[in-house]
């Protein structure tokens, strides 16, 4: 339901201070269950699903690909002494997989894997600010479903290039984070015309909550299709998943609810009318000075890479971790990898319903709300690094500390991570693109820098991975605490916006 006087959430206020953000009514909300933004947002869920399962099926598949974490018998004499003992009840076989006749080992170091796991970012960096511009002009339908399909395909030409070498299965993984790039500034682009303002938190968070979910399901499946089927049948089975969700999304997706051929009236006009004028297309140009300027966005970047170093890290390490430290078998060191995201994933789309529900019943600003969500998504994991560092050899403990701090880590979902439809709804595409790049900077660095602390394989090696991703995390929190705002900033509204800002000035200026 619009607002009294005909106005969106979006709407300037006309009082600067932080506690007039303009909220809406909720009465006359049409029905959510099977509506065609919700509909959208599972399609999107399960579309970040498969990017994810594209994106984390080489960090566990590399324990197979490898003949072991190390090839060197010198260093692997040492790692037994410098690592864990074995976990009770289970038999250390990582080491001695054993693959399908036929299938291919490679004896690559740490360094190299590290390189290989680091490779898919320096793609992905390239594409998330051109991505999220054209997805903000044209719409995002066209972009997200071409890099989703994009990256399916390339995954399936995986096992060739890595029998081609390390320099060709780099430039492959590269290729791939180039397609995906512009997934994420394309979905934000399509939430700015589609996801009313009291139901940002609940739809942005459920649609990209599909990467924990991804992450949940990829890690474990590769594990077992590595066993059964031989490694190379997981980039086959996680590609053709890709190319076969792209076939759906684009015959049931469009990029606004007034072009969509199945939305119900009620429903249209109600994004519509809540939305207000941000829900369009920013044009060619763009405030780039003001967005340069503005220490709202540079909070919400440099908060981004913080959050960004710790899930990278575990993103792309911790099947390493589970293997050389933990001594978990394949299978086990899979699932347990899994483990943390399957909470990332639940609290995420808690979250989502939370921060809605604060916002809607007006307990909090808007501003207020991103703040909790993200000082407790960003804190509470650092404190559970750290716990992670002292419970050393304490297999049970680690996992827990590990579940517990991706878990956490899901709260940043309501809170940062989907603050650029906040503070600039029609620019949010190409925000998102910009936060993002500075976001996967970390994706790039920190599994080479893990590799550089880890690679004697130590228990003193990654108690420096832990607690610079702790201490780097924190920081992210603080940050955003004292610099973040849910407020539209006046270099994003529109001529529309503007004009009914200076009428509401004269107007009470002549009372």
């Amino acid at each position: 339901m619009p607002p009294p006087d005909g106005c969106s959430i979006n709407s300037a206020a006309s009082d600067e201070s932080e506690d007039t953000e303009p909220l809406i009514g909720s009465d006359e909300i049409p029905p959510r269950c099977c509506s065609a933004r919700f509909n959208l947002a599972f399609l999107m869920f399960l579309g970040f699903t498969v990017v994810y399962g594209l994106r984390v099926n080489l960090s566990v598949a590399m324990v197979a690909m490898v003949n072991s974490t190390d090839p060197d018998p010198d260093r692997n004499h040492s790692v037994i002494n410098a690592s864990c003992p074995p976990p009770s009840g289970h038999k250390n076989t990582s080491n001695n997989f054993q693959q399908p006749a036929g299938v291919p080992h490679y004896n690559w170091d740490s360094e190299t894997q590290g390189w290989l796991l680091g490779a898919f970012f320096f793609g992905y960096l390239c594409t998330q600010i051109p991505g999220g511009y054209l997805a903000g002009h044209y719409g995002g339908k066209f972009f997200l479903g071409l890099g989703v399909l994009g990256t399916a395909a390339l995954t399936l030409l995986t096992p060739l290039a890595a029998k081609w070498g390390s320099y060709w299965l780099f430039a492959l993984r590269a290729l791939e984070g180039f397609g995906e790039g512009v997934t994420y500034p394309a979905m934000m682009a399509i939430w700015a015309r589609w996801a009313p303002p009291l139901e940002r938190s609940r739809l942005i968070a459920m649609s990209g909550s599909g990467g924990s979910f991804g992450a949940f399901v990829a890690l474990p499946l590769t594990g077992y299709i590595s066993q059964m089927l031989g490694w190379p049948a997981v980039f086959y089975i996680c590609g053709g998943a890709g190319c076969l969700w792209a076939v759906f999304w684009f015959i049931f997706v469009s990029d606004d609810p007034r072009t969509h051929r199945r939305i119900s009236k009620e429903e249209r006009d109600y994004i519509i009318k809540t939305v207000g004028p941000q829900g369009t297309g920013h044009g060619w140009s763009l405030p780039l000075l003001h967005m340069a300027l503005s220490f709202r966005l540079w909070a919400i970047i440099i908060t981004q890479m913080c959050s960004n170093w710790a899930f990278y890290t575990l993103l792309t390490s911790l099947p390493t971790y589970m293997d050389v430290i933990l001594h978990f078998d394949l299978q086990s060191n899979s699932f347990l990898s899994s483990l943390p995201y399957l909470g990332s994933w639940l609290m995420a789309w808690l979250s989502g319903v939370m921060a809605d529900a604060l916002i809607e019943r007006r307990v909090f600003s808007v501003t207020v709300v991103r703040k909790i969500f993200t000082f407790v998504g960003l804190f509470l994991p650092s404190v559970f690094l750290v716990a992670v560092i002292y419970a050393r050899c304490d297999h049970i403990l680690i996992v827990t500390f590990l579940t517990l701090s991706l878990t956490t880590g899901g709260f940043s979902a309501a809170g940062v991570f989907i603050n650029q439809i906040d503070i600039a709804p029609r620019y949010a595409g190409f925000l998102l693109g910009i936060t993002n790049t500075f976001g996967t900077i970390p994706g790039v660095v920190a599994p080479i820098v893990t590799g550089y602390f880890t690679e004697d394989h130590t228990l003193a090696g990654w108690a420096k991975v832990f607690w610079v991703a702790a201490g780097i995390n924190a920081s992210g929190a603080v940050i955003y605490t004292l610099f973040g705002t849910g407020k539209l900033q006046p270099w994003a509204l529109t001529e529309e916006e503007r004009a009914e800002a200076e009428r509401k000035r004269n107007r009470s200026i002549s009372h």
